[in-house]
């Protein structure tokens, strides 16, 4: 039983990578939904806590239940506000659809993201530690390292999320493509905010979460670094 369960999950995340026919997942709404829920809960939790780990064991736990729950908030408040947007663009696409669509799309992620953490563990190993002359550098290496990883990762999983719009609705794939990515980045970046610290600054002390998570905004954060660099 517990090889035929796992030779059924194999099957699910190879389908789920392939992204070559991915229609039936929309249909098949429960048991795609739970693959999509356990895979962004798994590897997003091992993926959150090779982030956390160089600043300290705490700070890895911490974002092992930080970064998946981020995921699932982004999926599920994108989900929302896409699909209005997708009836508003006469396109195919239910709530159910919507929602499951970018459940996927955040699944592939993750897988993707948890693939990487031997590579992450190998970058640490190699770091100067924390309480060390180097961590300043180290902090900057290991930040820069993970955003380009986030940014592959993210660019393999928005290729199959196309690759299934398409496949429902067309030609307006890449417009509902635009302004769902629009939502996201809106929604993601402001709940990465409210949620830090991820990798933890090294001359903070260790946290779940600031004492102010929702004082400012990632978009104000944004603006005073832009109006700062340019004085």
């Amino acid at each position: 039983m517990a090889k035929q369960l796992l030779g059924s999950w194999e099957a699910a995340i190879r389908e789920l990578c392939r992204a070559r026919d991915l229609r039936p997942w929309l249909e098949d709404d429960s048991s795609k939904l739970r693959v999509c829920l356990v895979l962004i809960t798994c590897g997003g939790a091992l993926y959150g806590a090779s982030l956390g780990i160089w600043r300290a064991p705490l700070q890895a736990v911490f974002v092992a239940i930080k970064f998946p729950l981020l995921l699932l908030l982004t999926a599920l408040g994108t989900a929302l506000i896409n699909g209005m947007l997708a009836q508003l663009l006469h396109a195919p696409i239910r709530f159910r659809q919507s929602l499951l669509a970018v459940l996927m799309s955040f699944a592939l992620l993750a897988v993707l993201l948890a693939s990487f953490t031997p590579l992450i563990g190998f970058l640490l190993w190699h770091l100067p530690p924390m309480a060390s002359q180097g961590q300043s550098d180290a902090h900057r290496i290991f930040l820069l390292a993970n955003v380009v990883v986030i940014a592959f990762s993210g660019a393999l999983a928005n290729l199959q999320l196309y690759s299934l719009l398409k496949q429902i609705s067309g030609k307006s794939a890449i417009q509902i493509l635009g302004i769902w990515l629009a939502v996201n980045l809106f929604f993601g970046a402001q709940l990465s905010w409210n949620f830090r610290p991820f990798f933890g600054s090294p001359e903070l002390p260790v946290s779940f979460v600031r004492d102010d998570p929702f004082n400012g905004s990632f978009y104000e954060a944004v603006f005073l670094l832009v109006q700062r660099s340019a004085l």
